[in-house]
């Protein structure tokens, strides 16, 4: 099922055709984002993380960083963290649009996103945390061989 829904999650972002919209960060933060997704796709996660926390010290509830950071808590066997993470991000994912530029998957339960700049985007991050978060909880629910 988690296979299918990834699968059809990524099938649906190929689909979309792009869509202008305002820039809503300035190009130092993209250009953040973007490094640090580059680090965690070649595995360097301790240096990825150094940057979401200095993302997420500066813009607390930035709902990127706050995904991306949960996909690195996952690698590190911190689900309680990675859920808390997605919770926040959730908060203000809402309305956040982003060109998804890639996405790769950790443990088959969290997608990360690299953002393709600050100026357009054509996907709304909000269901996209919203299907993290349901993976990680039921990875975390009673009974579940974690």
């Amino acid at each position: 099922m988690k296979l299918t829904m990834l699968a059809a999650l990524l099938a649906g972002l190929l689909v979309l055709g792009p869509v202008s919209v305002p820039a809503q960060e300035e190009p130092e933060l993209t250009e953040a984002l973007v490094r640090s997704y580059d680090l965690l796709e070649a595995g360097n996660y301790p240096e990825a993380k150094k940057i979401y926390q200095e993302i997420l010290s500066r813009h607390p509830d930035h709902p990127l960083a706050l995904n991306n950071l949960a996909f690195i808590q996952i690698k590190e066997g911190d689900l309680p963290g990675a859920r808390a993470s997605l919770e926040r991000a959730l908060t203000k994912a809402a309305g956040y649009r982003l060109q998804v530029n890639k996405v790769c998957a950790v443990e088959g339960i969290c997608l990360a996103f690299r953002p393709g700049g600050p100026a357009y985007g054509d996907q709304d991050l909000e269901p996209l945390v919203r299907l993290n978060l349901s993976l990680v909880r039921e990875k975390l629910a009673p009974g579940r061989n974690n």
